[in-house]
């Protein structure tokens, strides 16, 4: 009886996969992935085959304006980028345990890029995050958190990386700030836009 109920979860979990269809949300740059970094891209399209539509991403007005959850500033690189900061400190953020190179000494800024384009050693979030059924290509296997009520897993895959960071950064700048209405987790639409 226990296998029959696995079976069904099984075939269940996959005709939904291919219902809902499989989100694209590769965006980085090429150029992360192979080594060499280059100045960023002011906009990224996200999740372009996504049955909500593509996301248009503003790498530049998180880098220049007022977007911090607090309000005091722009967001700093490490805010999304967090493999790209000394050890010590990604185990200050709980639940994000990897800083990638692992050995690293510094914390990636603008001006450090700037400076250094070829040693900040910038991660793609999908050399770590990649689609269901990829294998990352800095990690052994897709990290996994203890969902946040009972004992569930929830595989950080693309999807939720995204979701979680920008949605869950959205959410908190939407309780925190009454001078700004960011898009939350119950406005999909909002950000994902069909034929765009």
């Amino acid at each position: 009886m226990r296998s029959l109920t696995v079976v069904a979860i099984a075939v269940f979990s996959i005709g939904l996969v291919f219902a809902l269809g499989a989100p694209n949300l590769d965006v980085e740059p090429k150029a992360e992935t192979t080594g060499v970094v280059q100045k960023p891209q002011d906009t990224y399209k996200l999740s372009a085959e996504a049955k909500l539509g593509t996301v248009t991403f503003s790498h530049l007005n998180h880098t220049t304006k007022n977007y911090t959850i607090d309000s005091r500033g722009p967001m700093e690189c490490v805010e999304c980028h967090h493999t790209a900061q000394p050890a010590a400190e990604v185990a200050k953020h709980p639940p994000l345990k990897t800083a990638y190179p692992a050995d690293r000494t510094t914390t990636l800024t603008a001006e450090l890029l700037e400076k250094n384009p070829e040693g900040v050693g910038v991660a793609a979030c999908r050399d770590c995050h990649p689609r269901t059924g990829e294998t990352p290509k800095l990690l052994p296997a897709i990290p996994e958190i203890k969902f946040e009520v009972g004992t569930a897993m929830i595989s950080l895959n693309n999807q939720q990386a995204y979701h979680r960071n920008c949605a869950g950064c959205h959410d908190e700048v939407a309780k925190n700030r009454t001078d700004v209405s960011p898009p939350t987790t119950k406005k999909c639409t909002t950000c994902h836009k069909r034929g765009t």
